[in-house]
């Protein structure tokens, strides 16, 4: 069965929000893509596709600025994807779902997580970056881009694997650091469990052993892949996600 082209508008602006929907089974299996990534990715069609052979409803979407949802990429934030998120669940997630987060996609599956939505079953997150706008991607900038940013100025950055050039504003780190979770203890009621590669080098595996500390009460599942890297994108990266989604989805 094809999937379901959905379309979300959003109130402030509108805004449309568009994504695919495998119809199946509940709990929804909701995922949430990284930064700068889009809803066909590998991670995300091995999703998908796990759901079409498990009889179980997978949804994806983009954020605002990211492959077909409407919006240009430098207006986005941390906080604007946060209600796309939002709003993508209360339309299409159902009365049970899953959270499974890859990069900034954690980040977002935290934040969910953190308001303790009614019918939320578990979270997997896949080399989480929560507060990595503040403590991971600012420390890294050149000493004249964190200048620039600091005196309210826009940076164009690199891309990385082949993926054109973007630009950041200065409000993009300001409305990243409102939304900081790390500072202090993490409780969200549901099981939790983290794959991160030991070889990323865009988000250490240090910073998931923090999030691991920071979610005081909750059972969580830490596994290291020695060699993996940052995308974990391999099919024996994917085999572990899919086993992960697999536990949690039946708990």
């Amino acid at each position: 069965m094809a999937d379901r082209p959905i379309s979300v508008t959003m109130p402030d602006d509108g805004r449309i929000i568009r994504g695919l929907v495998s119809e199946g089974a509940g709990p929804t299996i909701v995922w949430l893509g990284g930064f700068r990534s889009d809803m066909t990715g590998a991670k995300a069609e091995a999703i998908a596709a796990w759901g079409k052979d498990h009889g179980r409803k997978v949804v994806r979407f983009d954020y605002s600025g990211h492959g077909g949802s409407d919006g240009a990429f430098e207006d986005g934030r941390i906080g604007r994807w946060f209600q796309e998120a939002k709003a993508v669940i209360a339309a299409e997630a159902g009365p049970e779902f899953i959270l499974v987060g890859s990069s900034m996609g954690g980040w977002m599956a935290l934040l969910l997580a953190r308001e303790h939505p009614s019918g939320l079953k578990g979270v997997v997150l896949v080399a989480p970056a929560p507060d990595f706008t503040e403590k991971l991607f600012y420390p890294a900038l050149p000493q004249e881009a964190r200048a620039r940013i600091d005196s309210g100025e826009t940076i164009e950055i690199p891309g990385e694997y082949g993926s054109p050039a973007y630009r950041l504003t200065a409000d993009f780190f300001r409305d990243g650091a409102k939304h900081n979770l790390l500072d202090g203890p993490l409780r969200l009621g549901v099981p939790v469990i983290i794959i991160q590669g030991m070889a990323d080098t865009s988000v250490p595996h240090t910073h998931a052993r923090r999030i691991v500390d920071r979610l005081v009460d909750d059972d969580v599942v830490l596994t290291l892949v020695k060699d993996g890297d940052h995308r974990l994108s391999r099919p024996s990266d994917i085999a572990l996600l899919l086993d992960a989604v697999g536990r949690v989805t039946e708990e």
